[in-house]
C-alpha cells in the first residue's frame, strides 16, 4: 500500500506541476542527476540527503515547413526488352542502337529505385499513403520476386498498421512471415502489431521465435518483458529487461522499466537504484523522476518523493493526474507501462 504523503508539500507539488513552463534537470557538478539523492546511481541510493531542484529549460523554437512529396514514376512493363522495341531501328539485333538502349534502361532502373526506396522509407519521410503506393507499384512490376520480397511485403504491412487498416496489415505481415521464415525482424513486427490487438499469446509467439533467430534483437526482449510484466509474471519480466540492458546499457528506458517491475515486485531499493540510473543516463525521463518518488513514498522519505513527483510533473504534466488528493491525504498511483 501507498504511504500517505505529506498534505502541505504536495499542493505545492500541485502548483508546480501544473505551471505551463516546465522543469528541465541539468547535471550537477559532483555528476549526479538532479533530483537524485546522494550516491544514486548504479548503487543503491542515500535517501537520507535532499536533492536539488533542477533549474528551468530556456524555451527553444523549432520552425518546420511543409514538404511537397514529388509524384511517384510509373515504372514501365517489362524492362530491357521494351528498350530494345523503343530503340530507332527496331529490335532487329543487327540494327539495334544499344547506346539508345542503354540510356533507357538507366532511366528505367533509377526510376525503380525512387519506387523502393519509397516504399522502404528508411528516413520516415514518407507517409502511409505514399509507401503504400510505393510497395504495391514494385510488387505488381515484380521488380523482386519470390523470397526476395519479402520486404515489400513487410513495410508495406508497417504502412497499413499506421492507417489502421489491420486486416491487410496482418496479411502482408503473414505473406512476409512466409517468404522469410528466419528473419527475426519479421516476425518481430508481426508480435508488435498482435500485441497492438490485446492477442498477448500470438505476440509472445512472434517474440519467441525472432529470439530465437536473433537473441540479441533488444526490441523483442523489451516487448516480451512488458507482456509478462502485464501478467505479473515478474522474475520472466525482470530476466528480459536484464539481458536487454546488458545489450544495451546506454538506454534509459530499459532500466526505468526494469525499475518499474522492482517496484512491483517490493523492491523498493531496487526499483530506487534502476530509475537512478535511468535518470543518469536521460535526466528528461519524466516517468524516471515518479516511479523513484513513489519508491522513496514507500520507503518513507517523503522530502526526497515530493521533489522527484514534483520534478516528473514539471517535465510532464499528464502525471498529475496519478497523485490523487482526498480529504487532506494524497496517494500516488502507478501509470501504465
Amino acid at each position: 500500500m501507498p504511504r500517505l504523503l505529506c498534505w502541505y508539500l504536495l499542493v505545492l507539488l500541485l502548483f508546480v506541476g501544473t505551471a505551463a513552463t516546465a522543469q528541465v534537470p541539468g547535471s550537477s557538478q559532483s555528476g549526479q542527476p538532479p533530483g537524485s539523492p546522494s550516491g544514486a546511481g548504479a548503487t543503491p541510493a542515500d535517501t537520507s540527503q535532499t536533492p536539488t531542484t533542477p533549474p528551468p529549460s530556456k524555451p527553444e523554437v523549432i520552425i518546420t515547413a511543409p514538404t511537397v512529396e514529388q509524384p511517384l514514376p510509373q515504372l514501365r512493363p517489362d524492362n530491357f526488352s521494351n528498350c530494345m522495341q523503343l530503340s530507332p531501328s527496331g529490335s532487329d539485333p543487327n540494327n539495334i542502337d544499344y547506346l539508345q538502349a542503354e540510356i533507357c534502361e538507366h532511366q528505367l532502373n533509377y526510376e525503380k529505385r525512387i519506387v523502393v526506396l519509397a516504399c522502404i522509407n528508411k528516413d520516415a519521410t514518407n507517409g502511409p499513403p505514399r509507401v503504400i503506393q510505393a510497395c504495391t507499384e514494385s510488387l505488381d512490376k515484380k521488380i523482386f520476386e519470390g523470397h526476395e520480397s519479402f520486404f515489400l511485403f513487410a513495410d508495406r504491412a508497417d504502412a497499413y498498421f499506421a492507417l489502421g487498416d489491420k486486416q491487410h496489415a496482418l496479411e502482408d505481415y503473414d505473406e512476409a512471415v512466409k517468404l522469410a521464415p528466419q528473419n527475426a525482424k519479421v516476425y518481430y513486427n508481426r508480435g508488435v502489431f498482435h500485441a497492438a490487438q490485446s492477442d498477448d499469446d500470438a505476440a509472445l509467439q512472434d517474440f519467441d521465435t525472432a529470439l530465437s533467430f536473433d537473441p540479441k534483437l533488444v526490441a523483442a526482449l523489451r516487448q516480451r518483458a512488458k507482456i509478462y510484466h502485464a501478467r505479473s509474471n515478474f522474475s520472466s519480466a525482470l530476466a528480459d529487461y536484464s539481458e536487454a540492458i546488458r545489450l544495451e546499457p546506454k538506454t534509459a528506458e530499459l532500466w526505468s522499466e526494469r525499475g518499474y517491475v522492482c517496484l512491483r515486485q517490493k523492491d523498493l531499493q531496487g526499483a530506487v537504484r534502476d530509475e537512478a540510473q535511468a535518470i543518469q543516463l536521460d535526466p528528461r525521463l519524466a516517468r524516471a523522476y515518479f516511479i523513484r518518488g513513489r519508491a522513496l513514498a514507500d520507503l518513507g522519505d517523503r522530502a526526497n518523493a515530493v521533489n522527484d513527483i514534483r520534478s516528473a510533473v514539471g517535465l510532464d504534466s499528464s502525471l498529475a493526474r496519478y497523485v490523487i488528493i482526498k480529504d487532506k491525504t494524497a496517494t500516488l498511483s502507478l501509470p501504465p507501462l
